[in-house]
């Protein structure tokens, strides 16, 4: 039976999530809606921690709290791996800013090795940045089939959009058979 992975960039599928009014997703149905009859290797999560000062605020807390609670209730699903980067902070002429460092890179390691190692020969990708497309050609060189989940907005890039062998769009009706009955 043919094996598939799914990747997902936690920062992107959160901006599309807002699009629906921001409802808690399941997981385990994501997985599941995406897998066409074959075995899922395993779902990944990538995502940076939120920003905690030196001295953090009662906000900060409890947003790190509520990250916290996130991504260890995914790690207890079956297949399902948490990787995490981290949340720079840069200085800018309008004030501080956050950019995640090493998702993207742990996302496009993770495409590869699964691919060249032919763990998969189906790779689901959540995401909207072209940093993945050489770890997109990559895997399809490997002869994995890459499926892109997108939604519009937020901003998809073009290259990524042609790069990917199918493409998705996530609908109303894909999130709505996604999302925890009764939680907005």
């Amino acid at each position: 039976m043919p094996r598939y992975a799914v990747l997902i960039d936690g920062g992107y599928f959160k901006k599309v999530l807002r699009c629906f009014g921001e409802p808690r997703v399941d997981f385990r149905k994501l997985s599941e809606a995406v897998a066409f009859g074959d075995e899922r290797l395993r779902t990944y999560y990538y995502d940076c921690p939120p920003h905690l000062s030196g001295a953090p605020t009662e906000e900060e807390k409890q947003r790190q709290a509520s990250f916290d609670r996130f991504t260890t209730a995914l790690e207890f699903l079956p297949r399902f791996q948490v990787r995490l980067g981290r949340l720079a902070r840069l200085e800018t002429a309008d004030g501080p800013q956050f950019q995640q460092k090493k998702v993207d890179i742990l996302l496009a390691l993770d495409l590869a090795k699964l691919s060249l190692e032919h763990q998969i020969q189906r790779a689901v990708l959540i995401a909207g940045d072209s940093d993945f497309v050489p770890a997109i050609q990559i895997a399809r060189d490997a002869g994995v089939v890459v499926q892109l989940y997108y939604h519009v907005p937020p901003y998809v890039n073009d290259e990524l959009l042609r790069t990917c062998d199918e493409r998705v769009s996530m609908s109303q009706a894909f999130i709505d058979a996604i999302a925890m009955p009764g939680r907005r």
